[in-house]
């Protein structure tokens, strides 16, 4: 008796893939706005202010470092 689900409604399968691609699209939408609003958090954060810190001063070492000098140099004698 319940063999021929297929047979009927072959026209809704079209509307339910589209109702699932609709919910997709939302829900990359919803997580999408909470990954913004958790780095927001995070940025706002003692943790992340401590973060961004030490990545500006990890920059300002890597800019004014050796200047393309080898780090150990070598004499002879």
């Amino acid at each position: 008796m319940g063999l021929c689900f297929g047979c009927f409604g072959a026209g809704d399968k079209r509307m339910t893939k589209e109702e699932e691609r609709l919910a997709s699209e939302e829900a990359r939408a919803k997580a999408a706005e909470a990954a913004q609003k958790r780095q927001e958090q995070f940025e706002n954060s003692p943790a992340g202010r401590a973060a961004r810190a030490q990545q500006q001063g990890m920059a300002k070492q890597a800019a004014s470092s050796n200047k393309g000098e080898p780090v150990l140099k070598w004499q002879m004698g």
